[in-house]
């Protein structure tokens, strides 16, 4: 077992304003696999994400990553792993507007404090396996929705994680487009074995995944 969830919750707020968004959620991933999580809008499917990325902490229960109980870890050996063992993901693509596709794609290397210039190679090389080594000094603003996904998707691999997390990578695209971000998610897994979490809406996109996981209202 690669990733293990056991009796996950989280509140937020307090009182008579205190939304469950977790309740006691237990799940299991396998290395290498292919997972879409999905259900209505407010069951959770973000939150639990968050928590499992180190990006939110939890009210109780535990997260195992291999052998590391990272519910058990401070926010500063959290952020070590996310560096090292973890790509991100997100609807809104997060490029920073003023540094081009190959800054963008090199920002977890470099804070994770490689050398700029060896940074650039491996950022040119992971544009290049999403199909935009001609893009590399293109801004945001000169790129399509697509293509800012790929940079996103770029920037994700461009350590080599373990594992990857996707919160809704293709909301904001069309259908064709959509496709060629599940396959080329799909081809890094084949070559890498990169455990892949996608949370999703969409049937379609669930169906590429090698299990769903079904989320509940709390």
């Amino acid at each position: 077992m690669f990733i293990r969830v056991q009796g996950l919750s989280k509140t937020y707020g307090k009182g008579t304003a205190a939304t469950k968004a977790l309740r006691e959620v237990s799940l299991n991933l396998d290395k290498g696999e292919m997972v879409s999580i999905t259900g209505p809008s407010g069951c959770g499917k973000t939150t639990l994400l968050h928590i499992l990325a180190g990006i939110e902490s939890c009210d109780s229960g535990e997260i195992w990553i291999g052998d590391a109980p990272i519910h058990e870890w401070d926010d500063a050996k959290i952020a070590k792993l996310r560096l090292a063992k973890m790509g991100f993901v997100f609807q809104s693509y997060h490029l920073v507007p003023v540094l081009t596709a190959w800054e963008n794609a090199a920002m977890p290397l470099i804070a994770a404090g490689m050398p700029t210039g060896k940074a650039r190679v491996r950022a040119r090389e992971a544009l290049s396996e999403v199909g935009l080594a001609d893009k590399e000094n293109s801004y945001p603003a000169q790129l399509s929705g697509g293509q800012n996904q790929r940079v996103a998707i770029a920037r994700a691999i461009v350590a080599r994680p373990d594992i990857i997390w996707a919160d809704e990578p293709t909301g904001a695209l069309d259908t064709d487009t959509a496709e060629q971000i599940i396959g080329l998610l799909e081809m890094l897994n084949r070559h890498y074995g990169t455990t892949i979490a996608v949370v999703t809406h969409d049937p379609g996109i669930a169906s590429h995944m090698n299990r769903t996981i079904r989320m509940h209202r709390s």
